[in-house]
């Protein structure tokens, strides 16, 4: 399964960069450039997709369209694509 949602990344004043992403209560990212808290990015959402899965009844939330997302200045918009292999009963 694939899945892309987006991130909101802030320029803080120490040059690092956090994210957050809108439509993934809770779920942020953090890194020294902006390459890294993409990279981060993916790796924060495919865990709260992961455990999000699995639960009992995985509810995925909605997608917010990059082009509705209010930009500030020093902060950048992406969406992260996140691939997930969902195997549960599958034998091999």
């Amino acid at each position: 399964m694939t899945f892309i949602y987006p991130v909101i990344l802030t320029q803080t004043d120490s040059g690092t960069w956090k994210g957050e992403f809108p439509d993934l209560t809770g779920c942020t990212c953090e890194g020294k450039d902006l390459q890294d808290a993409l990279e981060e990015a993916r790796l924060a959402a495919y865990n709260w997709i992961d455990l999000e899965l699995q639960e009992d009844a995985p509810v995925m939330p909605c997608v917010t369209d990059l082009a509705d997302i209010e930009q500030k200045p020093g902060q950048e918009a992406r969406n992260i694509m996140v691939h997930y292999r969902y195997t549960e009963g599958w034998d091999e």
